[in-house]
Order: C-alpha cells, then structure tokens, then sequence
C-alpha cells in the first residue's frame, strides 16, 4: 500500500509539473498579457553570425574548399602549414576579394611565413572569389 501512494504521489507530481506552463499559458492568453515565463521560453531568432549554414556564398564556398585540396594545409580555427581560415578572415575584408582569389589560382608566400602556398591554376577566377567569400564569412560567426 505504501509503494501505491508513492507511485501515485509521484503521478501527480509529474502531472501537476507538466501542466503549470500549459495552465499559465492558458491564463495569459484568455486575459491577454504574457508572461515572463513564456517569454523567455521563446527561441532566439538566429542571426547571421551565429547561423551561417543558410547562407549561400558559404555553402558554395564550403563546397569548393571540400572538393579541393585546401584542408591539406588550412583549418578553420588552427594554423596547420597555411594559416587558420578565421585568421585570414580577421585581417581581409571584401575589396580584398579579388587579390585573395588570384593569390589562391596563382599561389604565393611571404604573407603568412615563407612556406609557399600550391598554386591551383585550374581553378576559376569565379570558384576562387566563390572560396574567398566563404572564408571572409568566417570572421563574423
């Protein structure tokens, strides 16, 4: 009998739990004013720096950089032979675009230490801005 009232007392326990944001939900809603609660409870809109996988320059960028060789000698956030995308992303902006394209089709060094970096001439000048943009994007998130 013991074990019964507990089981029970638990029941209601759970149900009276469950019920309390439903039942102030209720509330404001039939009298018209919110609630704290409900307010917090709300999700954040996501925004453009914390959310990026809905962007198009970044999926085709991502895209790109997959498909190619580039994650041989670059990562996101760490240095491995070439520097950290976010890196690079911190010291370019936009006008930057065109000049950091040609540099990945034709190669280079000097900026980032004197490892020289593969040119990829096969790649066009238009995949090349394509991997820019995505890597630029990588300073706002």
């Amino acid at each position: 009998m013991k074990k019964m009232s507990i089981v029970i007392s638990m029941a209601f326990f759970a149900y009276a739990c469950g019920n309390s944001n439903q039942n102030s939900g209720d509330q404001s809603a039939a009298t018209g004013t919110s609630t704290p609660q409900t307010e917090a409870a709300a999700p954040a809109p996501a925004t453009a720096s914390t959310d990026l996988s809905d962007n198009p320059d970044y999926k085709k960028g991502l895209a790109l950089i997959a498909k190619n060789d580039c994650l041989t000698c670059h990562k996101v956030d760490e240095k491995l032979i070439g520097p950290a995308y976010r890196d690079v992303a911190k010291k370019y902006t936009d006008k930057d675009i065109p000049m950091l394209a040609a540099k990945i089709i034709k190669g280079g060094s000097g900026v980032w230490g004197q490892v020289p970096m593969t040119p990829h001439p096969n790649l066009s000048v238009a995949d090349a801005e394509q991997m820019v943009k995505y890597i630029l994007l990588l300073k706002k998130s």
